[in-house]
């Protein structure tokens, strides 16, 4: 009887201020959003740096005609500078950190250029320009620097890339945009918290003289207090559904019907499951802050 009575003062504060109750709602909604997407964001950006450290090269170039490195003053690499590279790999300081390596012609590279750029090209462009390149994976990718520093400044080796390095950028940006968006966010569920109080602050005051009636008959500050703080929490509750609605939907219409599609070099991209994870992420966040907000403002006003 009594949580049926609790229940019904809160929803009769949801219709008294029904316009505040949605701009809660739609202010939990926005802000919730932009939570949701930078969680996703970061979570991208982790699945894509893990599937590309497990198939990223660190590509040694050898010295080729037109090389303007220290190390090719002699121009283009001898077989023996090619044979001391090769023994260095197979020496008992890197090989532990080498998963597997392998070893690309001059020819090779140029006809593999080739096929990328064209025919055309083969006027303009000749093998002795194209460098010959060991390729080496690494059982960790994170421990590229040795082997750049174990070949930089050899004689016959021109450069030493990891290809992880072209990715930078890319997770760079996602990592700028993730921190937008959670700055976004915190602005937005500071706007929320202030708008509860205010909602809260001003149901209470709408509902003075029941609150005084029920203090003379008795009634404890939880008593009076649930129903307010019941209000905030079913709002943000319902900002909290829609925000995790519009993930859901970004997720599978965003990622998986636009993204997936157009962008091909990406291949490991965040799915239902990853969304899913999120949604009891933002419904957690949106009834505790709501509480939290809605408690104290009901308890100041009381005081007050």
């Amino acid at each position: 009887m009594r949580f049926g009575l609790i229940l019904g003062e809160a929803l009769t504060g949801l219709r008294r201020n029904a316009s505040m109750v949605i701009s809660v709602v739609l202010v939990t909604f926005v802000s919730l959003t932009f939570v949701g997407a930078a969680i996703l964001m970061q979570a991208q950006i982790g699945t894509m740096r893990a599937y590309w450290q497990d198939r990223a090269q660190v590509a040694i170039y050898m010295c080729s005609s037109v090389s303007t490195s220290p190390g090719c003053i002699g121009g283009t690499a001898t077989e023996d500078q090619i044979k001391a590279v090769q023994a260095e790999l197979d020496g008992d300081t890197l090989k532990p950190l080498i998963a597997k390596s392998s070893f690309q012609t001059a020819d090779e590279a140029y006809q593999e250029t080739l096929k990328l750029v064209g025919k055309d090209y083969a006027g303009v462009l000749t093998a002795d320009q194209v460098n010959a390149v060991f390729k080496v994976n690494l059982k960790d990718q994170t421990q590229s620097a040795v082997i750049a520093e174990a070949f930089s400044g050899i004689k016959g080796v021109d450069e030493v890339k990891d290809q992880l390095e072209y990715l930078d950028p890319l997770f760079n940006a996602l990592t700028v945009a993730t921190y937008i968006a959670v700055g976004i966010a915190v602005l937005m569920l500071i706007a929320a918290v202030l708008l509860i109080g205010t909602t809260i602050r001003l149901s209470a005051y709408a509902r003075r003289r029941e609150i005084g009636i029920m203090r003379l008959v008795g009634a404890s500050n939880r008593f009076i207090q649930t129903p307010f703080v019941l209000e905030g929490v079913f709002a943000a509750v319902i900002g909290s559904v829609l925000a995790s609605a519009a993930v859901l939907l970004g997720v599978h219409f965003g990622v998986q019907e636009y993204l997936t599609k157009r962008v091909a070099f990406i291949t490991t991209w965040v799915g239902w499951q990853d969304a899913l994870l999120v949604v009891p992420v933002l419904i957690g966040i949106g009834v505790i802050l709501a509480a939290l907000s809605a408690g104290f403002a009901i308890r100041r006003w009381l005081r007050a």
